[in-house]
C-alpha cells in the first residue's frame, strides 16, 4: 500500500521534503501556517494543505515529517506523537535532552515510529563507510575524526556547535555503534559575547575508540572531512569535494621487538552508489513504517541532544 506522509513545514528544507515525498508518490499533506506561502505550494503540489497542525492530525496520515524550526521540534512533536502517529522530526530532535528523553518515551508508550532527521547517516558514502568498517576493512576501528568547517553562516540564536555538529555526532555514533562515555570540549568565541564560532570536542566511546569533532564558522575554506585510522588500515571521506570519494589507505604500524615498523601500500578509491541522502532518508522511512526504525531513530537522536547539550556546558563552564 502507498503511504500517505504530511509535511508539517514549508520552509526551505520543509520544501525539500515536499518535493521529495511528491517525487515518490508519498505527499498527501502539507501544513503551514503562512497562508500565502501554502497557497503557492499547494498550487505546484495538488494535495490537501491545512493551516492548522490537529486538523492535519484529525485527517489520519500514515507518517509526518516535521520540518520546522528547532524550538518547535518537541510540541509539535508531542502533539503528533501522543496521538499515535509515525514521526520523522529533523535533527535535533529537540533542543534539551529532557525534551528528547520525553518524546522517545511517548513514542514508545503509544507504538509510534520516531524517526530523526540525520541525513548523513542516509549518505550512501557513510554507509559505505559503516559497511567496510563492519566487514574488517581496516581492522580494529580505533580513532575517527569529523570536520565540518566554512565561512559562515554564522548564526546570532546558537553557538556553532548546535548549529553545525548534529551530524558530526550522529555520524561517530553510527559508526562507534554506540555514545560516547567521556567527553571534553573546548570552544571560542569572537564576534558575539554569548556565540561560540569555534569548537573541538574530544569523544571517548567504550574499546578505546576515540573521536573528535572540529566545527568552525569562521573558516576560508569549506571543508567537510571524515577520516577513520584502524589497526590494519585507514579511510577518508571529502564531502566537500566534487569527486566525493572514499579513499582507502592500506598503511599501519606494528611494534616488533619493541620497535615500530611501518606498512604502506598505494591507496585506492572505493567505488560505491551514489544517491541523494534526503531520498534515501524519506525512502527509509517510508519503508519502515510497519516494521520499525533502526536508523536514525529516535533514541539515537536523543543520544545526539545529550553530547550536544554535555558539550554546551562544557565550553560555557
Amino acid at each position: 500500500m502507498n503511504k500517505k506522509i504530511c509535511v508539517i513545514g514549508g520552509g526551505r528544507w520543509g520544501q525539500n521534503h515536499i518535493k521529495t515525498l511528491f517525487e515518490m508518490g508519498n505527499l498527501a499533506g502539507i501544513v503551514e501556517a503562512d497562508a500565502d506561502r501554502l497557497s503557492e505550494l499547494l498550487q505546484k503540489y495538488p494535495v490537501q494543505g491545512f493551516a492548522i497542525l490537529d486538523e492535519a492530525i484529525a485527517n489520519g496520515f500514515d507518517g509526518y515529517t516535521v520540518a520546522t524550526p528547532a524550538v518547535t521540534h518537541y510540541p509539535i512533536g508531542k502533539r503528533l506523537l501522543e496521538f499515535g502517529n509515525h514521526v520523522l522530526i529533523e535533527k535535533p530532535l529537540t533542543l534539551s535532552s529532557a525534551h528528547a528523553k520525553e518524546l522517545v518515551a511517548i513514542a514508545e508508550r503509544n507504538g509510534s515510529r520516531l524517526m530523526v532527521g540525520h541525513v548523513m547517516l542516509f549518505h550512501p558514502a557513510i554507509r559505505k563507510i559503516k559497511e567496510l568498517v563492519s566487514e574488517g576493512k581496516i581492522g580494529q576501528l580505533q580513532y575517527i575524526y569529523s570536520t565540518r568547517l566554512n565561512f559562515g553562516t554564522v548564526r546570532t540564536e546558537e553557538s556553532v556547535f548546535w548549529s553545525f555538529a548534529p551530524h558530526d555526532i550522529s555520524i561517530l555514533n553510527y559508526l562507534a555503534g554506540g555514545s560516547p562515555v567521556n567527553i571534553e570540549a573546548k570552544g571560542s568565541k569572537f564576534l558575539q559575547n554569548q556565540v561560540y564560532d569555534v569548537t573541538m570536542a574530544q569523544l571517548e566511546y567504550p574499546d578505546n575508540l576515540h573521536g573528535h569533532i572540529f566545527v568552525s564558522w569562521l573558516h576560508p575554506f569549506k571543508e567537510q572531512r571524515l577520516v577513520l585510522i584502524g589497526s590494519k588500515g585507514m579511510l577518508s571521506y571529502e564531502d566537500s569535494t566534487k569527486e566525493k570519494e572514499i579513499l582507502y589507505y592500506e598503511k599501519h604500524f606494528e611494534i616488533v621487538n619493541g620497535q615500530p615498523l611501518k606498512y604502506e601500500e598505494p591507496d585506492h578509491v572505493i567505488p560505491y552508489e551514489k544517491a541523494l541522502p534526503l531520498s534515501e532518508e524519506l525512502k527509509y522511512f517510508v519503508d519502515h513504517l510497519d516494521t520499525g526504525i533502526q536508523i536514525a531513530d529516535g533514541q539515537s537522536g536523543y543520544e545526539v541532544v545529550k553530547v550536544l547539550e554535555r558539550v554546551h556546558g562544557l565550553i560555557t563552564q
